[in-house]
């Protein structure tokens, strides 16, 4: 058997907990993923924590895929070469490898289903991209 785990996992809402992670102004809630998939899927519920703000640092993660369900809420994002990005519910989207990011805002009840392979990865501060200038048009 050629399967990503061998582990059968079930996570209820109401028998789990958001705790701290990567970022102070989220919470996050394990929906066991990783301990099932031997560490090559991490998947989590992420919530917007009371009275905190996103601190709006440039980073990257080094992983091979990354994709976010936004559950409730809305959050803007500002990603490198593509620019500033609003994310509501019922919004699916995909982040490239090491693509240079930040969170701008969100609002008080955003919550957002996120899977990332593997399931243990770096976070990495990074510059802020620069900014292409218009080319100048010859008259």
């Amino acid at each position: 058997m050629n399967a990503i785990g061998k582990r059968f996992q079930i996570s209820h809402r109401a028998t789990s907990k958001f705790k701290g992670g990567l970022r102070g102004y989220f919470e996050y809630r394990d929906l066991g993923i990783k301990r099932a998939t031997r560490g090559k899927v991490v998947a989590h519920v992420i919530r917007a924590r009371p009275k905190k703000a996103p601190h709006g640092k440039w980073h990257r993660h080094d992983c091979d895929i990354q994709f976010v369900y936004v559950l409730k809420g809305w959050a803007d994002f500002e990603y490198e070469g593509v620019g500033k990005v609003r994310v509501r519910a019922g919004t699916c989207f995909y982040q490239p490898p090491n693509i240079r990011h930040r969170e701008l805002r969100h609002s008080k009840d955003l919550e957002m289903l996120e899977v990332v392979a593997p399931g243990k990865f770096d976070t990495h501060e990074a510059q802020a991209p620069v900014a292409k200038r218009a080319r100048k048009r010859r008259r």
